[in-house]
């Protein structure tokens, strides 16, 4: 008899020891590290309409999961077919089950932080969003070509890249392309609050306007103490109904920025941005300008200069003239100093 309860006793003991290593097996399996090599870094991408198995195939070829079968059981029991949320996740190693089920069932996705200091064209802005968001380049040219869209803005499809202001945006990666504008526009919308409206609208410009003026500010100057200068001599050719003759807007109807002098075969190409051709604002900013040059042309002096040009010496500044003669004499002393240097 004795024999007997000794007997189960110590089946018993091996049970109940069997019963708490499965225990603290399933304890590490949920709460341990269960990440692999993650081969394709540390971001997990869920693309929209995912389904579970598919999120289970891009968790074992980017290496995130280690063993695929404890964490589908515990996903299973949390219910993450269910739950499948298409966006950008970053996993870190040793990562446990538990942490990865429910970051991903609660869809605690990583934003996307673009910080934009100057884009020139459109294809630059598409480019910038396509290669950090969900939405192709495809998708993104068509939003932003597209007139009706734009409309909604009170932009088209030119004056589109003045709602782009430079800042750092913040972006779910699976959002639309259409949402992807609304947060650039919404930005825009609050910089152009009533008191800055009224500053443009006291050099008779709208925001449009101006910000098309300060992009020609902007690609025509770094030194800070010249852009108000600049904005001036550009406002006061646009009140006498002067041609604007601003060489950068050659560049851009070229389509090539590395240009460093603009000779007299190029102020011949055909292009509504040309302003050597035609008089007037150019459809559409050159480039998204700095906040500096905005304001430089809602603060621009009043002057009479409607010339100016680089300065002989190099220095990053202008020489600035009134009259004819004056810009005349300034442009030779610059175009002997780009000669001495061999700059074609």
């Amino acid at each position: 008899m004795a024999k007997g309860k000794k007997k189960s006793s110590g089946v018993f003991r091996i049970a109940m020891l069997l019963v708490v290593a499965l225990f603290f097996y399933a304890l590490y399996r949920t709460f341990g590290p269960n990440t692999g090599e993650m081969v394709k870094g540390e971001y997990l991408y869920i693309r929209t309409g995912s389904d579970y198995e598919s999120l289970k195939k891009e968790l074992e070829s980017g290496g995130y999961v280690s063993d695929m079968f404890s964490f589908d059981q515990l996903a299973m029991l949390r219910k993450l077919p269910e739950h499948v949320h298409a966006g950008k996740y970053r996993i870190n190693k040793g990562m446990s089950n538990f942490n990865i089920v429910r970051m991903l069932r609660n869809g605690r996705q990583t934003s996307v932080k673009l910080t934009i200091n100057k884009l020139r064209t459109k294809s630059d802005l598409i480019k910038l969003l396509s290669s950090n968001l969900e939405p192709d380049s495809a998708t993104f040219t068509a939003l932003i070509n597209n007139e009706e869209y734009t409309d909604k803005f009170g932009l088209d499809s030119n004056t589109i890249m003045c709602a782009v202001l430079p800042d750092t945006y913040e972006f779910f990666w699976n959002t639309s392309a259409d949402n992807a504008f609304r947060n650039i526009e919404k930005n825009y919308k609050k910089f152009w609050n009533d008191a800055r409206k009224n500053l443009a609208q006291n050099q008779d410009l709208t925001p449009v306007e101006a910000t098309i003026i300060a992009s020609l500010v902007d690609e025509e100057t770094n030194v800070l103490e010249d852009k108000p200068k600049i904005a001036s001599v550009y406002l006061n050719r646009v009140r006498k109904g002067m041609k604007l003759q601003a060489d950068p807007t050659v560049k851009f109807a070229i389509g090539d920025f590395t240009i460093r002098r603009v000779t007299g075969k190029m102020l011949q190409t055909e292009s509504p941005y040309n302003t050597y051709m035609y008089a007037g604002l150019p459809p559409g900013p050159i480039c998204t300008p700095s906040l500096s040059s905005l304001q430089a042309v809602m603060e621009a002096p009043k002057t009479t200069y409607l010339y100016f040009c680089a300065n002989a010496d190099f220095s990053g500044h202008s020489s600035f003239a009134t009259t004819f003669d004056e810009q005349i004499k300034n442009a030779r002393a610059y175009q002997k100093a780009l000669d001495a240097r061999g700059i074609h």
